[in-house]
């Protein structure tokens, strides 16, 4: 692994253009992840063209826009994927158009891509891997306010606020070296878990109309119709899914939310691992937080048998 990272460094110190991208539909450390790394090569690096890509979220905008680039930006130019698994998750599908492809990733590798791959799965999130490559070769980066911002807000996302039980020495370590720039983390703190008025009454639904099934699967359904009703949209609508994690007997909780020509799962558990289940269905992520992808509310009850097989 250590040599992996030393070639890492060597292709970032290589390459006078840089691209980072990362998967669709992106979670904070997914955006933190990206936006972080390319604040930290600018600061490190200040000649380098760096580039982030990707659909854009309202939600998450406090972390940075995305950049719009030509193709011709790629010729010759260096590509890392962060936060990513497989190659059908990457937004926007120009990585391989690139130079050279790097993948840094901290979920379980079930598709092994790029020229270089640093996958590892003991950290807690892909902001916390690039973090840690920034301490280990300080003679190569220089951590900045901005970067540590959107660092840190990867970490407390993937993290579930520094609470989840896979939470390091290493991690705390981590954190309480980026709490030494002065970004201010209460803001960063209110910024992701702060709710609207509609949400918090969609959170009111969630708990008094959820389903479970004998063996602790909760699940809620949230279609075109519920959203325009709640005047909420789909990313703030999916960030409830721990909702249904308050309630004891849910051992394992889904949501299913309909999209114009899809139905996306969020699927969370206690202690039972649900990514094989995830697999099944377009999709993956961590044994306790994965996502997947249906295309029709027949497939519903699919799902929710194969989550009830792996409920101990």
């Amino acid at each position: 692994m250590e040599k992996i990272k030393k070639e890492i460094v060597e292709a970032i110190k290589k390459h006078s253009t840089i691209i980072i991208h990362r998967h669709v539909h992106p979670d904070p450390d997914a955006l933190g992840s990206q936006i972080g790394l390319k604040a930290l090569l600018k600061h490190s690096y200040p000649s380098k063209e760096v580039y982030v890509v990707g659909e854009h979220v309202d939600r998450l905008q406090f972390l940075g826009k995305m950049d719009v680039i030509s193709e011709d930006t790629y010729m010759g130019a260096l590509v890392i994927v962060c936060d990513t698994a497989n190659l059908s998750r990457i937004s926007d599908s120009r990585y391989a158009f690139g130079n050279m492809l790097i993948k840094i990733d901290h979920h379980p590798e079930y598709e092994t891509f790029g020229d270089l791959s640093w996958v590892d799965p003991s950290y807690n999130s892909a902001s916390e891997m690039l973090v840690d490559l920034c301490v280990e070769f300080p003679e190569d980066f220089t951590m900045n306010k901005e970067a540590a911002t959107s660092f840190y807000a990867g970490i407390l996302s993937d993290t579930g606020n520094l609470m989840n039980g896979n939470i390091t020495p290493r991690t705390l370590k981590l954190v309480s070296y980026l709490r030494t720039y002065d970004f201010h983390p209460e803001r960063i703190h209110n910024l992701l878990h702060v709710k609207s008025k509609n949400s918090t009454r969609l959170q009111q639904d969630i708990l008094m109309s959820f389903k479970v099934t004998d063996k602790g699967v909760a699940y809620f359904i949230i279609t075109e119709d519920l959203l325009k009703l709640y005047n909420i949209d789909r990313n703030e609508a999916s960030n409830l899914v721990n909702t249904l994690s308050s309630v004891r007997a849910n051992k394992i909780w889904a949501f299913f939310i309909e999209y114009p020509s899809e139905i996306r799962i969020r699927i969370r558990a206690r202690n039972t691992p649900i990514d094989s289940v995830a697999r099944q269905f377009n999709g993956g992520g961590h044994p306790l937080a994965s996502g997947a992808t249906i295309h029709s509310w027949e497939e519903v009850d699919q799902v929710i048998q194969a989550l009830n097989q792996v409920c101990p």
